[in-house]
């Protein structure tokens, strides 16, 4: 699910080793030809409206007809459903468009749960810094000290795994530079469609990951892998003797009051109102859509297995960044990029360029049919958050301009619409 060398804006992650701009992961996922025809005809009457119900500070959706354009645009170019939340000085404002369900025409509601994906890596992030915080755990000790019984290379240090900089082989699959493809557990295509139910335990994925060739020597390059947040999973376990949800609950989740964010472990249905996922596959010469808003993600242990809401994580990133959530000095570190991929502890730093200024972000996008948006300036006070459903197929064939969807929509949030305010030639390449 990801590219060489993207460049630093709209950049998500999902299962797969290759690092990618959103806008490419949902431009190979989106619907073909035939797909796209069905949701035209069934998302017509879910068109883009705020749900001025659903919060009640939210402003009218009259009031901002240009994020209403921006959000129904992803349905026209072919996107099952979106739902999208927007906090600033104007104060908060949520939309959606299309349809949760194929061949109804209820919009996605603007305050459903949907699987997020690596979204949950600042989650897992800001967990590991809070306990470097209290003492119980060194950003630049051996990840070995704390976790004996793999045997990792004790050059790997905790900051090496928030960073990607471990060199840790990546167990959904790794790409190599000559286009060579070493599978890990499956992740994509029809072989995860047959598995998605499928429970694993997070020392099952490291082991895997661990019996592998490492990609580099460790701090000498950087390569976004999943097994690096499902270590800093063990690495919460291990210190805090209490599970990972456990302590997700107890740091972040109860004192926020996030009451629409979970960490499911094995449960692979969405609870309450969701919008509806889809993966089309080919059955004895025949086309059949398959509802796979039910999937197991144990399979991305601390990486990728989180349910959640627009308002929840508008409620943790306006909180993470505003400083509640970790003192000033490791909060810097965490938004310190890397110089490769533009990535610090757990963030993506992004330049919109002169008209904008900087932006925090981390996408997500479990291993089908789903796909989710965190953005925040850095003070915290103005936000992105949404997430966006499609009809995926084995080719995960393009979606045509959907990058440019994508960045008009944050230009409408962070650079009030301003043409050429992201601009991509003034952005540090991978």
């Amino acid at each position: 699910m990801k590219t060489q060398s993207p460049p630093v804006i709209t950049r998500t992650y999902g299962v797969h080793q290759r690092p990618v701009i959103l806008g490419k992961v949902l431009r190979r996922v989106a619907v073909p030809a035939l797909a796209a025809a069905l949701l035209a005809g069934a998302a017509a009457p879910g068109a883009a409206a705020a749900d001025s119900g659903a919060v009640s500070k939210a402003t009218a959706g009259q009031d901002r007809p240009e994020l209403q354009k921006a959000v129904q645009a992803f349905v026209d170019a072919g996107f099952a459903g979106v739902q999208v939340r927007v906090h600033d000085e104007r104060g908060e404002w949520v939309g959606s468009a299309g349809v949760r369900k194929l061949g109804q025409s209820a919009k996605p509601p603007t305050n459903g749960r949907f699987w997020t994906g690596s979204v949950i890596k600042p989650f897992t992030a800001t967990l590991v810094l809070q306990l470097v915080a209290e003492g119980k755990i060194g950003l630049d000790t051996p990840v070995a000290d704390y976790l004996p019984a793999y045997k990792l290379d004790r050059r790997i240090t905790v900051r090496m795994l928030l960073q990607h900089t471990s060199g840790l082989f990546n167990y959904t699959g790794e790409y190599y530079p000559d286009g060579k493809f070493v599978p890990g557990i499956p992740a994509a295509g029809d072989a995860w469609l047959n598995n998605r139910f499928h429970s694993y335990r997070p020392e099952e994925l490291v082991r895997l990951a661990l019996s592998k060739p490492a990609r580099f020597e460790p701090g000498t390059d950087q390569l976004y892998s999943n097994t690096n947040y499902t270590l800093a999973l063990l690495l919460i376990e291990k210190v805090t003797g209490r599970s990972y949800a456990e302590e997700m609950q107890r740091r972040i989740l109860g004192p926020l009051g996030m009451r629409g964010t979970m960490v499911p472990g094995t449960r692979t249905q969405l609870p309450g109102p969701h919008a509806h996922g889809y993966y089309r596959i080919q059955d004895a010469g025949q086309w059949k859509t398959v509802d796979v808003s039910r999937q197991n993600l144990s399979l991305l242990a601390g990486a990728g297995d989180l349910i959640s809401t627009t308002e929840d994580l508008q409620t943790f990133f306006s909180a993470l960044m505003g400083g509640k959530l970790l003192p000033a000095p490791l909060l810097a570190e965490m938004r310190k990029p890397h110089p490769k991929m533009g990535y610090g502890l757990g963030l993506f730093v992004q330049d919109l360029g002169s008209n904008c200024g900087t932006v925090y972000q981390h996408n997500g996008s479990p291993p089908h049919a789903y796909g989710a948006l965190m953005y925040s300036s850095p003070d915290g006070k103005t936000t992105l958050t949404g997430s966006v459903t499609w009809v995926d197929e084995a080719t995960r064939g393009p979606a045509k301009n959907f990058q440019k969807l994508l960045d008009g929509l944050v230009k409408e949030v962070f650079c009030d619409g301003q043409a050429g305010s992201a601009d991509e030639e003034a952005e540090p390449a991978q």
